[in-house]
């Protein structure tokens, strides 16, 4: 007979764009600073960002359900992310303590048994919740490896654009001044944060400026459009759009701003007007419409290691990722293995045993 204590888990199937209206008591709430663990967030995904033939799945822990785990299964488990997702990490119910969530992390567990290893990334390594669920996982006997998945850039706000503007290096603000002065008689910017022909107008010129960009094609064509459409009714939009006196745009960038927090999901410009420099000017023109209008407390800069990001901001975060393995399955054990080899290597650089 099955104890009444033991750890439980099931997994529930998504089919279709939208999540139960259950999983509210596990999402984060419209207006809240973790928009990436909004409804919002997951429809749009779900809706315009899976591969070809993956299957989202919800995986419920505990005897509670204390913690809900947004996975995809496309070839392997995994996260529930995309290219486009600053932050992951699983959802925890409100109410439920350090306990439960350790629980749930064995409840976790009896899913992983017999599997291939799994990976879950673009993780907040403080994220809340995580640490108890990890410990719940190696106390059921799961190996659980650690690793860097991309850095995060970020700039917190105590106070206006002028002290924002001054902190920057010096390079950056000679660069802003003098082509904002030149901007100001040449380029007019449009600032949308609405749906209607405004926006439909700044979609067209987003995918013209990013034809003509340095950036390669995007694996889901029409995320950022769908994104945008969802995002302005909501009032989570800013999104920029410089342009010559003649119409033609040159340079276009989004932001979803909530609970304080502004995050960059995407930027283009036109590489033939490089030498304006529209990108800078038109980063600049936005970040402090939403310094002065939206006051916001944080810029994100999203993924990656951009060299460019280091100037705008001053925090890099490490987004990290985790391989859960079953070391009785021979993936796993072989991924255990290559850990621990990985492991001895590096104590031997360092000098150690």
């Amino acid at each position: 007979m099955r104890s009444v204590t033991e750890p439980r888990a099931r997994l529930v199937p998504l089919a279709g764009g939208s999540l139960p209206a259950w999983c509210d008591r596990f999402l984060a709430p419209p207006g809240s600073h973790d928009i990436f663990a909004s409804r919002f967030w997951y429809e749009t995904m779900l809706t315009h960002a899976l591969p070809r033939g993956a299957q989202a799945v919800l995986a419920l822990c505990g005897r509670e359900e204390s913690l809900m785990v947004p996975l995809l299964q496309a070839g392997r488990w995994g996260a529930l992310v995309s290219p486009y997702s600053l932050e992951w990490h699983p959802l925890v119910a409100t109410g439920h303590d350090a306990a439960q969530l350790h629980a749930a992390g064995r409840g976790f567990a009896r899913l992983l048994r017999g599997q291939p290893p799994m990976r879950l990334d673009t993780l907040d390594a403080d994220a809340p919740g995580l640490a108890d669920m990890l410990e719940g996982l190696r106390s059921a006997g799961i190996a659980v490896r650690r690793y860097r998945h991309f850095g995060n850039w970020r700039q917190a706000l105590a106070g206006g654009w002028d002290d924002y503007f001054e902190a920057r290096p010096a390079a950056l603000r000679n660069t802003i001044s003098r082509k904002l002065r030149r901007a100001e008689r040449r380029l007019r910017l449009d600032l949308v944060t609405a749906p209607g022909a405004a926006l439909e107008a700044a979609i067209s010129a987003y995918v013209a400026v990013r034809a003509r960009s340095w950036k390669p094609e995007e694996p889901f064509p029409d995320f950022d459009a769908a994104l945008l459409r969802a995002a302005a009714p909501r009032g989570l939009l800013r999104m920029g759009v410089l342009r010559r006196e003649d119409g033609a745009p040159v340079a276009a960038q989004y932001w979803l701003l909530s609970g304080g927090r502004a995050a960059l999901l995407k930027l283009a410009h036109d590489e033939a007007s490089r030498a304006d420099s529209p990108g800078t000017v038109l980063t600049a023109l936005m970040i402090r419409h939403m310094v002065v209008r939206d006051q916001v407390s944080e810029l994100d800069f999203g993924r990656g290691d951009d060299p460019y990001k280091r100037l705008w901001a001053d925090e890099r975060r490490q987004r990290i990722g985790v391989t859960l393995s079953d070391r009785w399955h021979p993936a796993g054990l072989m991924e255990w293995a290559r850990h621990c080899v990985a492991r001895g290597q590096a104590r031997l650089s360092r000098g150690g045993l």
